[in-house]
């Protein structure tokens, strides 16, 4: 469902998406009001949405943003460079270049981002958003890439 939203901007699945990702928010937060400001995402390439002509992280943001009753914020900006997709591990571990659109002072963030590999991507955002001031950041993500030789069910 991520990859059809991602690479074929099929959203059928999208608010199905949505409402998953914030009923894990939910439930980690537990009882009470959520402890967040907002919820943003870490941006695409700007050559990779042109080219898609949408965002995916920033579709599924939003719509988890609505689903939480948050409001969403474009905080981030991406230096061009290379897509995290395909890239080797110790390539992506040196994770995407993001800068934020501005001061934080102080704000509590959900970043939302579509399928989690190495973690880079989310972590190179959370720490643009601190550099600014955030005072934490939390990320969440749709989907998470299974580790290599980490055992699961077809790994042994």
């Amino acid at each position: 469902m991520v990859a059809r939203l991602k690479y074929r901007n099929a959203r059928c699945g999208l608010g199905w998406l949505a409402a998953a990702v914030a009923g894990a928010v939910r439930a980690e937060a537990g009882a009470g009001p959520l402890p967040f400001d907002a919820v943003t995402w870490p941006p695409t390439t700007p050559a990779r949405a042109r080219k898609r002509g949408f965002d995916q992280a920033e579709l599924l943001a939003r719509a988890v943003a609505r689903e939480l009753g948050l409001p969403a914020r474009r905080l981030l900006t991406r230096s061009s460079g290379a897509a995290q997709t395909g890239r080797s591990r110790a390539a992506r571990a040196r994770g995407p270049v993001f800068v934020s659109r501005g001061p934080l002072f102080g704000a509590r963030l959900l970043v939302i981002d579509d399928v989690a590999t190495t973690g880079a991507t989310l972590a190179a955002a959370g720490r643009a958003l601190q550099a600014a001031g955030a005072a934490w950041v939390v990320a969440a993500s749709a989907g998470r890439t299974p580790r290599r030789g980490g055992g699961g069910l077809a790994g042994g």
